[in-house]
């Protein structure tokens, strides 16, 4: 895997600051002042993470990362954007043509966990493409350390899915990639600050709207990684809900894949059940009450009552 990370600006002041900033780092900096220049250097060698800024001469950053996307697909691409140009940026990453994006004038921690989650994400992608059971796991449980309040949650979730996948009578290929997904589910928090993640209260609206692209995010990765449709759909779609208030597409009822409503009734009942930084995690049967209070309106009733039904019967 490639450790380089490609900086591009017109102004060489710019580029030697950003240098300097990744001086302690042992990653590979390498420098481009123009689009032109880096698509040939895109050309020639691999790189984890491109951070360009998006006013150049001649090609513009929003379309450097673009054409970017088709050279080296797997590396993380950051928009580095003035605030007068946010709404180009905040657009970029809603056609999935950006990871993040920075303003400038930028704030150096700001950028360096910048860089940090990019490349996290590019040494995802690349680990997923040739995964087996024990990478997918670690991979899940690396992705844990960033929330101090999820650690074992994406095996819990795996377990109570595949519950509901075995009531269902599902085949074995089917509840493997449950599973899979199960444990992959959050991926997309790689692109989330830990500040955001373990605030220790409601988050306000700016921080909510970083919370709903990670699974734009997540399935960004499973899909360059060649995971299989259900996988990336549960990454995708496991905020949906039932009743069409969910992220990040607002999907209702049966328009929501099977697989990602049967890992939300498992995400849903272990968040309740598990200390968050606003609050401590009910006990079991308080639980499964409030499970069965949103059921319908947050969550597929169907699923809910199969869910309950084994729950009861093995005491979880």
């Amino acid at each position: 895997m490639s450790d380089a990370v490609l900086l591009v600006d017109d102004e060489a002041y710019i580029r030697k600051s950003l240098r300097r900033l990744m001086a302690d780092s042992a990653m590979e900096a390498l420098e481009a002042e123009s689009g032109e220049k880096a698509l040939r250097v895109l050309e020639e060698r691999d790189v984890a993470v491109i951070v360009s800024d998006n006013m150049m001469p001649g090609m513009r950053g929003i379309d450097l990362l673009s054409r970017a996307k088709e050279i080296r697909p797997d590396a993380a691409r950051i928009l580095m954007t003035g605030y007068a140009d946010l709404p180009t940026a905040i657009d970029s990453i809603n056609r999935g043509e950006v990871f993040r994006f920075i303003a400038k004038p930028w704030r150096n921690e700001e950028f360096l966990q910048a860089v940090d989650a990019g490349l996290m994400r590019y040494r995802t992608v690349r680990s997923l493409q040739a995964a087996d059971e024990g990478t997918l796991r670690s991979i899940a449980q690396v992705i844990e350390l960033k929330d101090l309040y999820t650690r074992g949650h994406c095996s819990r979730v795996a377990s109570f899915a595949l519950s509901i996948g075995k009531a269902l009578g599902f085949g074995a290929t089917l509840l493997k990639e449950i599973e899979q997904g199960s444990w992959l589910h959050d991926c997309g928090k790689i692109g989330v600050p830990e500040t955001i993640l373990n605030f220790p209260g409601p988050l306000g609206e700016e921080d909510m709207a970083v919370i709903h692209k990670h699974p734009f995010w997540g399935a960004e990765v499973a899909r360059q990684a060649g995971l299989p449709r259900v996988v990336v759909d549960i990454v995708l779609h496991h905020h949906e809900r039932w009743d069409g208030k969910g992220y990040p597409m607002g999907l209702a009822g049966e328009r929501i894949p099977l697989e990602a409503r049967i890992v939300a009734v498992a995400d849903t009942y272990d968040a309740i059940i598990t200390d968050r930084p606003y609050r401590k995690g009910m006990p079991p049967g308080t639980a499964r009450e409030v499970l069965a209070q949103v059921a319908g309106t947050r969550l597929d009733p169907r699923l809910v009552a199969l869910f309950l039904e084994g729950a009861e019967g093995a005491n979880v």
